[in-house]
């Protein structure tokens, strides 16, 4: 009949014996041992050290008499007692513990398989900025970051976006990737270079495959989170460049020129 409730009640620290004859003593206040015993099915032998053991808790007490009788501490007080002192605990911890924790080691790095893997990841990426957030997302991809995003707008956090593809969709400040087709930057770089970056703090860093797994990296290091910020802004003024200018003179600016032929299709100059 009581289960749940005695459930609950190990939840603060009671035992099960504990739990029946506290109860017990809540229906049936200031009785015998004896009696607990009989009408909490606690055994007789174990009766004493149960009720001693909650009134060590503070939620019970002797009553002077012949016999010695036992009453319950009221519920109320006995559970703003438990809630004081575990409030102090977790203050206590939570101070004392935070000065024991090591700094994180910027240096490691997290390597990520599956897809759905590396998508909760950069979603994490999306969902934990606080400052600003750089992204560099493909097609196939940009569903399922919409939502995060929009969230993190509604938080007045800056949110820029490369998008290859998916021309009706944005992310946040979106910056549409024309001057090349997408193809042409997916040959170039084998996959789809996905990028999510926060706060200048963390960057996963992702290529999504037609033909195997995605794999990603995860990391705090702080030049890699650099690079990868950069990266994305460097596409987004090129996108601002070309759009202002035009695509024909940037392509005469780099095709004629070996060093910048390079640059930009990751080929040598007139090499097959």
């Amino acid at each position: 009949m009581h289960e749940e409730l005695y459930h609950q009640l190990q939840k603060l620290g009671f035992s099960q014996y504990e739990s029946k004859a506290y109860v017990t003593l809540l229906q049936h206040s200031s009785i015998t041992g004896y009696e607990v015993s009989k009408r909490s099915s606690v055994p007789r032998s174990m009766i004493y050290e149960v009720l001693g053991k909650l009134i060590d808790k503070g939620a019970a007490y002797i009553v002077p008499s012949d016999p010695v009788k036992y009453a319950p501490v009221p519920a109320k007080e006995m559970l703003a007692r438990v809630q004081k002192e575990f409030s102090e605990t977790v203050e206590y911890l939570e101070s004392t513990l935070h000065s024991l924790e090591s700094q994180p080691d910027m240096e490691v790095i997290v390597h990520i398989d599956g897809y759905e893997q590396v998508v909760q990841e950069m979603l994490g990426i999306i969902k934990q900025a606080k400052h600003e957030l750089w992204l560099s997302v493909w097609e196939p991809q940009v569903s399922h970051f919409q939502k995060a995003v929009n969230q993190a707008a509604e938080k007045n956090i800056p949110v820029f976006s490369i998008v290859f593809g998916a021309e009706n969709e944005t992310l946040g400040r979106t910056f549409h990737h024309n001057y090349m087709l997408p193809e042409v930057v997916k040959d170039r770089i084998g996959g789809y270079l996905t990028i999510a970056a926060r706060d200048g703090e963390e960057v996963v860093i992702a290529n999504f495959m037609d033909e195997s797994l995605p794999r990603a990296v995860k990391t705090k290091n702080p030049a890699l989170v650099l690079v990868a910020t950069e990266y994305i802004r460097h596409d987004i003024m090129i996108e601002e460049i070309t759009r202002e200018f035009g695509a024909e003179r940037l392509d005469t600016l780099w095709r004629s020129r070996p060093d910048l032929y390079q640059v930009v299709t990751g080929k040598r100059f007139n090499v097959k």
